[in-house]
């Protein structure tokens, strides 16, 4: 049950006291109407750990009349509720969700220091796991060697209280996640993977302690604090994973934070960004971020819009020009009208995709939750008949009719099953860290292995994300250009200063002019350097890519011509994903000329070619392609790729990508190669193949040993062995992945 806590709601002011015991009230001062009358709620919800609190939440609050629909991000834990009826009633939906065991409150997408305190926790747990496996085996080692006659009772004795000293406080401890999880299921009638393992923890325990009293040899600490080590691993690896989605979303909203200077009668004033409205007119200075979406009424400056082209080169906007949140003003103060308020912006849109696409993410379950939701009722009936049958039918005593019961019940005890799949995580993740590729997510491989089209990004993926000199005129030309060219910070200017390396010329009077190009004197004469228009050739013939004009007074224009170069290997990289079977698509926000050239040189088809795009319009573009029941695989590096990346049933970015981009990505790869993203696949798959081989162990493990538990030809003692067996075999299976990176 969800222990009461205090949230204060900054923003209107209202104090929730959360506690199940507590008369809710406040929280109607958090809804929100709807375009279509309805009330809308968001809150956090505590204590979610798999798809089942998902669908018990939901389902609860769906089952209301009122409630038009209720879902729940298993990434952010947040929970959206709309209704039909008054705002009070939002009151007695949370009370709802609070009497199933969950904490409840609002919402506020910067608050992290409770995921902090779980990450802190989780480490802690597995921390004192790993202390008390690691000096428990060493006690193991003296009592599985010799017997006690060899030994000494005393000695023998001796170790096995040691060994209880170090395990029964560490599984007390280290216990929790499980223990807790395994508690909320049961009692609300449920099973999960957490029942066996919580049940078979404490009789193994409580078990060895007795065997430990009776002076006898079934001593089993070491079995139950291993069990516990290695899941803690894979719950840990779970966490991380949900923290980076809740990061990403975070982050964005973060931009909408802080405040803006509002224009009214002539005089400024700073208000909040949040409470910014349609039609309000709003100044930005150089070098700030715009905070809504709206239109340019006065002032002329160059924007970096990679928020929504993904493109680095900026764009010169004017009076009538759109700009959009998040984007960032490059040169020169514009006064613009806002659009929308910002919870209606772009950036927040990009946002909510995000969500949406994190909430369909969040209905993946695991192989091993799959198999667990049939298994662990399936060994608590055999341990109870087993008991029945002994006792009641057989006849023996009650004591060797448990013995009995136990064994069964240790020697299926899901330990293969739960390593099945974080032992090969734990190998593949650390090796593919050594080639420089970072997996985060703890079932990115998984879903890797599944992928059958992959999405490709242009600038920054497909490419290097900068501009680089294609061509240029004599060494003089070069060199006068590059030396007006060094004043400017626009990246073209930049990429042809860098492709110069000698003595610069002097140069006086120089001055940038934005969206147009820089002007100087050099030798008493007018220089220029920009866009064609700029230097008076309008008319000439349009070039393919990026280009910079050098106008002197007395000598014949020259063109100076940029280009996105490809990455080395992309082209080997796409053959050999197509030769596997995967469909390749580009996907841009630049030129169909640019993008289609790019696609012809890395060979991918002509159809498969998509430019121009917005977020939202790619983002369809996925969607279309999951509908057709594909498993994508996206591959991107920018801001606006962010939603088709957390969208995506997996997916990649470069370790230059933004920092957005990294947060909704599961995996990072280092380098200029691409060849990272056909080397991880291949890594998955194996991988996978060897998830699917540890669970068919476990499996034919479990066919032989639980009859021969049944009938009691197994003692507790060989049970523990057993099953430690069952986890040395699938460990040894998994390190068979070693020899494939």
């Amino acid at each position: 049950m969800g222990r009461p806590s205090l949230s204060h709601d900054l923003q209107n002011g209202h104090t929730v006291n959360t506690g199940e015991g507590s008369a809710l009230s406040g929280y109607e001062a958090l809804v929100r109407p709807t375009s279509e009358g309805a009330c809308s709620l968001d809150v956090v919800v505590g204590g979610v750990h798999c798809a089942a609190c998902i669908q018990k939440i939901e389902s609860t609050l769906s089952a209301q009349s009122d409630v038009e629909s209720a879902r729940l991000n298993f990434s952010t834990r947040r929970l959206n509720i709309r209704w039909h009826g008054l705002p009070e009633r939002g009151n007695e939906l949370v009370a709802l969700v609070q009497k199933l065991g969950y904490d409840v409150r609002p919402f506020d997408a910067r608050a992290n220091q409770e995921e902090s305190e779980e990450e802190k926790f989780l480490l802690i747990c597995l921390g004192v796991a790993g202390f008390a496996m690691g000096n428990i085996m060493l006690l193991s080692v003296g009592l599985w060697s010799t017997d006690t006659q060899t030994m000494g009772m005393a000695t023998h004795d001796f170790l096995h209280w040691i060994s209880a000293l170090i395990a029964i406080p560490a599984v007390i401890f280290s216990g929790r996640p499980f223990f807790r999880s395994a508690f909320k299921a049961l009692s609300h009638g449920q099973s999960n993977m957490d029942v066996p393992i919580s049940v078979g923890v404490l009789l193994a325990c409580i078990m060895s302690f007795g065997e430990v009293l009776r002076h006898a040899e079934h001593v089993y600490f070491d079995s139950a604090v291993m069990l516990l080590f290695f899941l803690l691993i894979g719950r840990y690896l779970d966490f991380r994973a949900r923290r980076h989605a809740r990061s990403a979303a975070t982050d964005l909203l973060s931009t909408l934070s802080g405040f803006a200077r509002v224009v009214e009668n002539g005089k400024t004033r700073n208000l909040p960004i949040r409470d910014l409205k349609e039609g309000m007119v709003v100044l930005v200075a150089a070098g700030e971020k715009f905070p809504v979406d709206g239109e340019v009424v006065e002032g002329i400056a160059e924007v970096d819009t990679s928020l929504v082209t993904g493109e680095t080169l900026p764009r010169l906007v004017s009076l009538g020009g759109d700009v959009y949140a998040g984007t960032m003003n490059l040169s020169g103060p514009v006064t613009l009208r806002v659009a929308k308020a910002a919870e209606d912006s772009l950036l927040s849109d990009i946002v909510r995709l995000m969500e949406k696409a994190e909430q369909g993410q969040a209905q993946y379950v695991r192989l091993a939750d799959r198999v667990a939701s049939l298994y662990t009722p399936v060994v608590h009936l055999l341990a109870v008949s087993a008991f029945v049958l002994w006792w009641g039918v057989v006849g023996i005593a009650w004591q060797d009719a448990l013995m009995i019961s136990v064994t069964v019940l240790i020697i299926t005890c899901p330990c293969a099953l739960g390593l099945a799949v974080p032992v090969v995580q734990v190998l593949a993740t650390g090796r593919l860290m050594k080639t420089h590729v970072i997996v985060k997510s703890g079932d990115a491989l998984e879903r890797l292995a599944k992928a059958d089209a992959v999405i490709f990004d242009k600038t920054g993926t497909l490419t290097l994300g900068h501009p680089k000199l294609e061509s240029a005129g004599n060494p003089e030309d070069l060199k006068l250009a590059a030396s007006l060219a060094s004043h400017s910070r626009h990246p073209l200017s930049q990429a042809l200063a860098e492709a110069y390396d000698g003595p610069v010329s002097t140069l006086t009077d120089v001055e940038e002019f934005p969206g147009q190009g820089l002007s100087g004197s050099f030798q008493g004469k007018k220089v220029k350097i920009g866009s064609r228009a700029w230097c008076g050739l309008a008319d000439a013939s349009a070039a393919k890519g990026p280009e910079l004009w050098l106008a002197f007074e007395g000598h014949k224009p020259v063109v100076f011509t940029f280009t996105d170069a490809l990455r080395e290997d992309a082209a080997e990289t796409i053959a050999k994903l197509r030769r596997d079977g995967l469909k390749v698509v580009l996907l841009s926000g630049d030129r169909k000329d640019v993008a289609s050239d790019i696609a012809l040189k890395a060979g991918i088809e002509a159809d498969h070619v998509y430019a121009e795009k917005t977020p939202p319009e790619k983002f369809q573009i996925l969607e279309d392609l999951k509908s057709k029941g594909h498993n994508v695989l996206m591959v991107g590096d920018g801001l606006n790729d962010a939603p088709v990346l957390a969208g995506a049933d997996v997916s990649m970015a470069p370790g230059t990508a933004v920092d957005m981009a990294q947060s909704a990505a599961d995996i990072v790869f280092m380098g200029k190669a691409l060849s990272p993203v056909y080397d991880t696949r291949s890594v998955a798959v194996f991988s996978q193949r060897l998830v699917k081989q540890n669970f068919m162990l476990a499996l034919v493990y479990n066919l032989v040993a639980i009859p021969l538990g049944f009938v009691g030809l197994v003692t507790p003692m060989v049970a523990a062995l057993a099953m430690s067996g069952s986890s040395l075999i699938v460990i040894a299976n998994s390190f068979r992945l070693r020899g494939r990176l």
